[in-house]
């Protein structure tokens, strides 16, 4: 699980910060850890710590630049990585295929987006997230006989047309 590598003791996202965690009894430390904590839970911790990677500078929080992109990308990846262990365990859940697909289209397209406009910051995302991007192939055609007729149609029309012009 991708969730794995987050140590037990360390406290939900809540609590992480206050002051007074530090004078608190253990029992208390340990119900507020990630060792009594739900999946959901888990999960905001893990897209902080994604969106951390991508964070320039300790008092970068999603600024303005390409609509905060790289940020979106990490929260895409932490869901679709969440996505794509519960369909390993329940192969036949539809609607969260449905879902995992629909969030790896918008980080494909966003990655897309932000390989055109910023290649650098594009290179440090997936290289920060260990996201493989592969372009999208140009677009052919399949050939049929029956697209080659009606094409060859088509022109005899066009070609007509222009001659009675």
């Amino acid at each position: 699980s991708h969730l794995d590598d987050l140590p037990p003791t360390m406290l939900k996202k809540e609590y992480a910060n206050l002051p007074i965690m530090n004078s608190v009894d253990d029992v208390v430390k340990r119900v507020l850890s990630l060792e009594m904590a739900s999946q959901r839970e888990k999960l905001k911790v893990k897209k902080q710590q994604l969106v951390e990677k991508v964070r320039r500078s300790p008092n970068d929080n999603g600024s303005f630049e390409l609509l905060s992109l790289p940020f979106t990308v990490a929260i895409l990846t932490a869901r679709i990585r969440t996505l794509e262990e519960h369909l390993q365990r329940h192969p036949k859940d539809k609607s969260n295929r449905r879902f995992m697909l629909m969030d790896l289209d918008r980080r494909r397209k966003m990655l897309g987006y932000l390989r055109r406009v910023n290649y650098s910051t594009f290179e440090k995302t997936c290289q920060e997230l260990d996201i493989q991007y592969s372009p999208p192939q140009p677009y052919s055609r399949h050939v049929t006989k029956r697209w080659l007729v009606k094409k060859a149609l088509c022109i005899k029309v066009w070609s007509r047309l222009h001659r009675e012009k």
